[in-house]
């Protein structure tokens, strides 16, 4: 019986290992297709939040980049 049991954790991690995101995760029903899309997101989400230093950049009005010392994101407390 352990065996098995050691056969399906190979067979689950070698699917994980082959696996890459596609935009149809997030429909699929398989455990594995939606953890893909889940981390997906998350390091989509890292990603696009930039940087850990609370800066928003300078843009002008056709929301180029004119630097990245524009003005500082407040920092408050929830009430």
């Amino acid at each position: 019986m352990v065996k098995k049991e050691n056969q399906n954790t190979v067979e689950s991690a070698k699917e994980v290992a082959d696996k890459t995101y596609e935009a149809s995760d997030y429909k699929s029903q398989k455990t594995v297709d939606q953890g893909m899309a889940v981390t997906h997101e998350q390091a989509t989400d890292a990603y696009t939040e930039g940087t850990v230093d609370g800066k928003i950049d300078a843009v002008d009005k056709q929301t180029n980049l004119k630097s990245h010392n524009g003005e500082d994101i407040p920092r408050k407390g929830f009430k």
